[in-house]
C-alpha cells in the first residue's frame, strides 16, 4: 500500500466507532468488571505516531505534537479490514480499550498492519501568580522550620522563621526564567553564574547564601515537599544561619508545554 493510501486510512471511522460502541456497552473482557466509558475523540496527531523498535512512545507522541501524561500504543498485524482489527482488539486489549483514563484515539493503517494509540493529553498547568506562590512557599518553609527535622543523616532543631526579601526573590525568578528558557536544570546559570553572584547582581548584600532548585512540580506545595524530602535541600531549608528568603518560578514551553522550574534563595544580610 502506498503512503498516500496509508495516510487516507488514518483514523478509520469504522474502527473508532467500533471501539466507542464497545466502551459504551462493554462485555466479554475476562477478569474485569468493565463499566461504560466515555467515547474517545479521534486526534490527527495520534494517527501520525510511529513507534519503532527501541523507541519510547512518549517521545514519539511529543514528536507528533501531542503531549500526554498517559498513553498506550497497540500494534495489530494481519487484519485485512476494520472488523478483523476490532475483533482482535476486543479479544487481546479489552482492558485498554475500556480504560476510562484515556480520552483520545489515533488509528493508522499500512496494509494489514494497524497502529492504535490511546492517550490522554497533559492537563493545563494552573499556577498562582508570583506573589501568591512566594507567600505559599514562605509559609510552608516557616512551618517546616518550626519543628525539629532530620535531613538525611543530619538532625536540625527548630529554626526561627524567615523573612521575605524582594531582592532574593528577584534573583530566584531570574534563575528560574533562565532554566526555563534554556530547558536546563542546574545551579549554574547559562552565563556561568552561581547563586551568590545572582544575589549580588540583584542588589542583595549577603553574608550567607543558599539556593534550592526544582523542576516539574506543578504547585508551590509540591515544590516545597520535594525540597523537604531531599537531604541537601532540606538542610538548606532548615539552616539556622539563614534569616531571609525569596522564591520564584518560570514555565518552559520548549518542546514540552507547561513545565515549571522553581528556585528558592536563602540569605543572611
Amino acid at each position: 500500500m502506498s503512503w498516500l493510501h496509508a495516510a487516507q486510512a488514518q483514523n478509520d471511522a469504522r474502527v473508532v466507532a467500533g471501539i466507542n460502541a464497545y466502551r459504551a456497552a462493554p462485555e466479554g473482557c475476562p477478569g474485569a468488571r468493565p463499566a461504560p466509558a466515555a467515547a474517545l475523540i479521534p486526534q490527527a496527531a495520534l494517527a501520525r505516531v510511529r513507534v519503532g523498535p527501541g523507541s519510547f512512545p512518549e517521545w514519539a507522541l511529543e514528536q507528533a505534537g501531542y503531549h500526554t501524561d498517559k498513553a498506550q500504543v497497540i500494534f495489530v498485524g494481519g487484519a485485512p479490514d476494520s472488523e478483523a482489527v476490532l475483533d482482535l482488539l476486543r479479544k487481546q486489549y479489552c482492558r485498554s480499550l475500556l480504560d476510562a483514563g484515556f480520552s483520545d484515539i489515533g488509528v493508522a493503517r499500512s496494509g494489514n498492519d494497524w497502529t492504535i494509540v490511546l492517550a490522554r493529553p497533559t492537563p493545563p498547568l494552573v499556577l498562582p501568580d508570583q506573589d501568591e506562590a512566594g507567600r505559599i512557599i514562605l509559609d510552608l518553609v516557616n512551618a517546616a522550620r518550626s519543628q525539629a527535622r532530620r535531613c538525611g543523616d543530619r538532625l536540625f532543631g527548630p529554626a526561627r522563621p524567615l523573612a521575605w526579601n524582594a531582592e532574593l526573590a528577584q534573583a530566584a525568578l531570574a534563575h528560574s526564567s533562565d532554566m526555563a528558557s534554556h530547558r536546563q536544570f542546574s545551579h549554574r546559570g547559562s552565563d556561568g553564574s552561581e547563586a551568590a553572584q545572582r544575589a549580588t547582581r540583584a542588589g542583595y548584600r549577603w553574608r550567607h547564601i543558599g539556593e534550592n532548585i526544582a523542576a516539574g512540580q506543578t504547585s508551590p506545595r509540591e515544590a516545597v515537599q520535594g525540597w523537604i524530602d531531599s537531604p541537601g535541600h532540606c538542610a538548606n531549608l532548615m539552616n539556622p544561619q539563614f534569616s531571609e528568603m525569596g522564591a520564584g518560578y518560570a514555565v518552559s514551553h520548549v518542546r514540552v508545554p507547561g513545565f515549571p522550574y522553581w528556585t528558592q534563595v536563602f540569605g543572611t544580610p
